[in-house]
């Protein structure tokens, strides 16, 4: 389903403005681009849906879309669209200076906005802290009938799994999928919520989800959530090696956009202060701009190092990924 909402400068009336195909949930991105519009004056128009939605559309509209920004979640996607011919090259000094290189696409085509890491949540009262260390050893035996996670149709799971590939190499990784899928303790189903709340229900021991979907349940008034985070703990994995494999949400400016300059606004707006704030305080995620802080609720998980790779490999391994995936089961 495609959502379409526009975002206007209160009183006085827009004098450019900028349309923005969206993958990300309207709640958690309208509330920047009304800080935009009110900081340039520039209208945004938004058109919301599936990622795979999205660029389907951009792909059938060519020349004639009229997009001028995409904006979606993990580097797959963002590859995706990219080797596809979505994107244009753009040279933002801000832009450069703002976000690692290894949060960016190496030719100028896409940016990470913000980032997340694939934890592990776990019971407090069934395991302790100190017998979780890695995503290898959760394919262990003793594991056996432990663990839940969602689809491998899910981007967030392919670029797991591309990260072990690219760690360990396609057999070793192959090992790893088929171990994993033998210690699920469910076929895998819903959301990454729905595999905490799994967790906290007695379903399951272990779950690997994205970091944000637990701070929204920290962040959550309901009682309901709060018996859930009391329950459940969460741990970055592989602080002994390589560190706990991170993602993006990230944007790139579309190949035949009429708004151009207002477009490469928009990007360097995300990436600025204000934009990378509130990223952070709305959703739980942690600012792709390293000067910036995380929310208080992040803050609180304290440090973790995070995998060094250049997540754009992601996007190269995603069909190996999905391969296994498929070759060894998980559904």
């Amino acid at each position: 389903m495609l959502v379409a909402a526009a975002y206007f400068v209160p009183v006085v009336a827009a004098s450019s403005e900028v349309n923005v195909y969206s993958g990300r949930k309207e709640a958690l991105i309208a509330p920047v681009l009304e800080a935009f519009t009110e900081e340039t004056g520039i209208r945004v128009n938004l058109l919301t849906g599936k990622a795979d939605q999205l660029r389907a559309r951009l792909l059938s509209e060519g020349r004639n879309t009229p997009a001028d920004v995409l904006l979606t979640s993990d580097v797959a996607n963002l590859h995706r669209a990219s080797t596809s011919g979505l994107f244009q090259a753009i040279d933002s000094r801000l832009l450069m200076q703002r976000i690692p290189s290894r949060y960016r696409d190496p030719n100028g085509k896409w940016f990470g906005l913000s980032i997340r890491a694939r934890v592990i949540a776990y019971a407090k009262d069934r395991v302790k802290r100190n017998d979780l260390s890695t995503y290898e050893d959760l394919a262990d035996p003793r594991w056996r009938g432990r663990i839940v996670v969602r689809s491998s149709t899910n981007v967030y799971n392919q670029s797991l799994i591309a990260s072990i590939l690219v760690a360990h190499g396609d057999i070793a990784a192959g090992k790893w999928v088929k171990g994993l899928v033998e210690n699920m303790a469910r076929r895998p189903q819903g959301g990454d919520t729905d595999q905490i709340r799994a967790v906290a229900s007695g379903e399951a021991d272990v779950a690997i989800v994205n970091s944000y979907y637990y701070g929204r349940l920290l962040a959550s008034g309901k009682d309901r959530d709060r018996e859930v985070v009391a329950s459940v703990g969460v741990l970055f994995p592989n602080q002994g090696d390589r560190g706990t494999h991170v993602n993006i949400s990230g944007a790139g400016v579309t190949a035949h956009a009429r708004h151009r300059s207002e477009a490469i606004k928009l990007l360097e707006f995300f990436s600025s202060p204000k934009g990378q704030r509130l990223f952070a305080d709305i959703n739980h995620e942690f600012p792709v701009n390293e000067e910036i802080a995380s929310s208080p609720i992040v803050a609180g998980w304290g440090s973790f190092k995070a995998d060094a790779l250049e997540l754009a490999t992601l996007g190269v391994y995603n069909g190996d990924a999905i391969r296994l995936a498929d070759e060894f089961g998980w559904r």
